[in-house]
């Protein structure tokens, strides 16, 4: 392949670049020496990534890999692509901070569920690594052994939970086998409602998964047992989930920061509708995050609107600040109009190295960029992307994806809405879903030729997702062809406003006590009920909250609210105390209430001095009802007794 090494010093401004022929091979010292020297050092070819690990095992500062060949050079734009090379060569310099792991163990307990001989074939296979248990479900004939190797019992799981290392089951029509059994098997009464614990499941039942994006669930392994193969596959595979297993803590949750529920009213529920394992839960005010079930698809950090749940591989900063380093790199080399494709490693990278080795290779403007999962991308990431000039965002999805990918749709959505409002025209955010490296290529070369910011950005944030979209959005704001104030966004985005009927509204304020933002806020002096756009999270605790049902949800962006101020939506004339004179709430529901309780409440007779404690402070009302020895059950009009169950009996027209 050609290498455009002047395009590739041009982006990679303060690095030393140096250009081999066969740097693993005959040139191989050259590696040796320059491994020896300090500082950082990148290496632009993953072919023979662990001999130059080897290498240079006593090098104490890490080595960065980045492949170009397959990625920029083996492409019939492969002449063009040297601004593209110096990306991926930034983007590999950017440092992604350490993750935390959670660690689950396995006794190598496992359960084959199946309903024929191949299940306690799997079984057989084995035996002499787990500790098996065979249950069957609706079998037909199945000879009786003459040694029993493991337990076969029968039943059919109720439900099952739990995570790999600790899954609990309800099985109904639960028996053991009777000892008697001959030619074949008979079994003792069944029962139902039996609990099970394992730390491996192999289901054969071919029927419907027992969790729902089962590919996801660690320890979960499923084949049709009409397929021998698969069958197979999936027996090796159980058989080394024997000791313990790190898993990365995907998800780094703020208890304190989040919006679900206040005072038993549900507030904010996005993760909940987004996580496809189920691995949260409510738990009081705020949710819990089973990270031993969690499979760090990521969806909830995305639409988290506070910060409380955010993604560690990397973290959000990190993302954005590799996708800048990428794109600065790219404009420095000379590169105009970028293209960023996000893909999965394990499914985007095979469809690019194969357009690479059989076919025209990427186009020279496309930018991929590997992420554990694409549905991990949120916002800010977008709208970071075109603040620093990209022309177009793709995100490669499986043509089967292995779980719901809504988060992602709910992403592309606000930002397609978010870059129409700004004046960028055509179709800028898209997915692509395939899993054909030509259908891929041909919608690449589809996109056609969109203009970026004729000055990217170069601010460089760090954070939470929220602080980054609010500066992404202020830069892109800048930037934009055809900047306005005001964009109205879909149904459920984390910005906007709220609207209050101010008739209807009695300050009473207890969308203030509920809001988890202080988006919404009182005045300690006065009545009065202010507003800030800029911290409201649209987690809906305030219209849930409020008793005149007087508040609606307003989703937009106001690319001034951060610099607003504080907004009054409502504001009365405080009720001063008749006694003491000291404010104690607002007038004219005071005005109100007592004009309903006089003279038509027992204990408010019209022109008696009773009503003058309406219109005092709680600690005044105390005072004077004490002084004028006020007797609350004085005037208590004579009430019927309270009937009884005998009243009832003693009916006449009651028929037995």
């Amino acid at each position: 392949m050609r290498l455009d090494v002047a395009a590739i010093e041009r982006g990679c401004g303060n690095c030393n670049v140096k250009s081999f022929r066969h740097l693993c091979g005959a040139e191989l010292d050259h590696f040796r020496r320059l491994a020896k020297a300090e500082g950082p050092l990148t290496i632009a070819c993953t072919y023979q990534q662990s001999l130059f690990a080897e290498e240079a095992a006593e090098r104490a500062a890490p080595i960065a890999f980045a492949n170009i060949r397959e990625t920029a050079g083996w492409s019939t734009e492969g002449a063009q692509a040297g601004p593209k090379m110096a990306a991926l060569l930034a983007a590999s310099a950017v440092q992604a901070p350490d993750y935390p792991l959670v660690t689950l163990a396995s006794d190598g307990v496992i359960l084959i569920y199946g309903r024929d001989e191949a299940a306690i074939e799997a079984g057989r296979l084995l035996s002499d690594h787990l500790d098996v248990t065979v249950m069957l479900k609706e079998f037909g004939e199945i000879a009786a052994p003459a040694a029993t190797l493991f337990p076969v019992v029968k039943g059919m799981i109720r439900t099952a939970r739990g995570h790999f290392g600790a899954f609990e089951l309800t099985i109904d029509d639960y028996a053991h086998p009777r000892p008697s059994s001959r030619n074949l098997y008979i079994f003792e009464n069944s029962r139902s409602g039996a609990t099970s614990h394992c730390d491996i499941i192999l289901d054969l039942s071919g029927e419907r998964p027992l969790f729902p994006a089962h590919d996801l669930r660690d320890g979960y392994l499923r084949a049709d047992p009409k397929d021998p193969s698969a069958m197979l596959r999936t027996v090796l595979s159980a058989r080394d989930l024997v000791g313990h297993f790190d898993k990365p803590r995907y998800i780094e949750f703020a208890p304190d920061l989040c919006a679900h529920s206040r005072s038993n009213l549900t507030g904010c529920h996005r993760c909940l509708d987004l996580c496809p394992t189920s691995a949260i839960t409510p738990a009081g005010n705020h949710v819990a995050i089973n990270a031993e079930i969690c499979a760090g698809c990521g969806q909830c950090a995305a639409a988290c609107p506070t910060g409380a749940a955010s993604y560690a591989l990397p973290p959000a900063d990190t993302q954005l600040q590799i996708i800048r380093a990428m794109l600065l790199a790219y404009h420095q080399a000379g590169g105009s109009n970028p293209v960023l494709l996000l893909h999965e490693a394990q499914h985007g990278t095979p469809l690019i190295d194969a357009l690479a080795r059989h076919g025209d290779g990427l186009p020279a403007q496309v930018i991929p960029l590997a992420v554990n999962e694409v549905t991990q991308v949120g916002l800010e990431a977008v709208i970071g992307a075109f603040a620093y000039g990209a022309s177009a965002f793709r995100f490669l999805l499986r043509g089967r994806p292995r779980h719901d990918v809504t988060g992602l749709a709910q992403t592309v959505s606000m930002a397609e809405t978010i870059l129409a409002g700004l004046g960028f025209e055509g179709r800028r955010v898209a997915a692509i879903e395939t899993d054909d490296p030509d259908a891929l290529l041909e919608q690449l070369n589809g996109i056609g030729q969109f203009a970026a910011v004729r000055a990217p950005a170069t601010f460089k944030t760090v954070g939470k997702r929220r602080d980054l979209l609010r500066f992404a959005l202020s830069e892109l704001h800048r930037l934009a062809p055809k900047p306005v104030d005001v964009i109205a966004l879909p149904r459920g985005a984390p910005i906007g406003a709220v609207s209050v009927n101010t008739d209807g509204c009695t300050l009473c304020l207890s969308c203030v006590s509920a809001c988890p933002t202080g988006a919404l806020r009182d005045d300690p002096e006065r009545p009065v009920l202010k507003f800030v756009e800029d911290a409201c999270v649209q987690c809906g605790l305030c219209q849930s909250t409020c008793p005149e049902k007087v508040i609606t949800l307003k989703p937009q962006i106001d690319f001034h609210a951060g610099r607003a101020p504080t907004i009054v939506i409502k504001e009365e004339e405080p009720a001063l105390c008749i006694r003491c004179g000291a404010a104690f709430g607002v007038k004219s529901t005071i005005d109100r209430i007592a004009a309903k309780l006089e003279g038509r409440h027992w204990m408010y007779p019209a022109g008696d001095k009773r009503l003058d404690t309406i219109r005092m402070c709680a600690d005044c009302r105390v005072i004077a009802m004490s002084e004028q020895q006020f007797d609350p059950f004085e005037g208590v009009p004579e009430r019927a007794p309270p009937r009884t169950t005998q009243d009832y009996l003693r009916r006449p027209d009651r028929k037995i």
